[in-house]
C-alpha cells in the first residue's frame, strides 16, 4: 500500500521527542519552514501541529524557575515540569524523609546529589547548590 503524503512527511522529518539542542534547532527550523509557507496542505498542517507539540514539550522540560529561586524551589519546579515524582528522587537522596526535606528546603543538597540531579534533569548542577 503506498504511503500517504503525511507518512512521507513524517519519514522525511523523523520527528521524535527532542533530547538536545541540535534536535531542537532542527525541529524548530522545520517548523519555521512550514510556518513561513503561504499555503500548507492538510498533511503539512498536521506535521506542523506535531512539531509544535515536540517543541513545547522540550521548552517545558528545559525552562527554569524565576530568578531568585532557591535550590528547593528549583528542584520542585523541575520535578513538576518533568512529570517525575518525589519517589523518583529516592536513588539520589536515599530516604523519603531526605527527599521531603530537600524539597522543602530543610536539607541542603550535597555536591554529589546536585550532580546526580543535574544528570536526571539535564541541567547544570549549580542550580541545586
Amino acid at each position: 500500500m503506498p504511503a500517504t503524503v503525511y507518512e512521507r512527511l513524517l519519514a522525511a522529518t523523523k520527528p521524535a521527542r527532542i533530547e538536545d539542542d541540535e534536535q531542537y534547532d532542527s525541529i524548530r527550523s522545520r517548523f519555521g519552514d512550514l510556518l513561513g509557507r503561504r499555503r500548507r496542505t492538510v498533511a503539512e498542517d498536521k506535521l506542523m501541529d506535531l512539531l509544535g507539540v515536540l517543541i513545547e514539550d522540550y521548552d517545558r522540560r528545559h525552562s527554569l524557575p524565576p530568578d531568585g529561586a532557591g535550590p528547593a524551589e528549583r528542584l520542585r519546579f523541575l520535578l513538576e515540569h518533568s512529570r517525575k515524582r518525589p519517589a523518583d528522587l529516592l536513588p539520589i537522596f536515599g530516604q523519603r524523609s531526605h527527599v521531603n526535606e530537600a524539597l522543602n528546603g530543610r536539607r541542603k543538597i550535597s555536591a554529589e546529589q546536585a550532580h546526580r540531579l543535574a544528570k536526571m534533569f539535564s541541567v547544570q548542577a549549580g542550580l541545586f547548590i
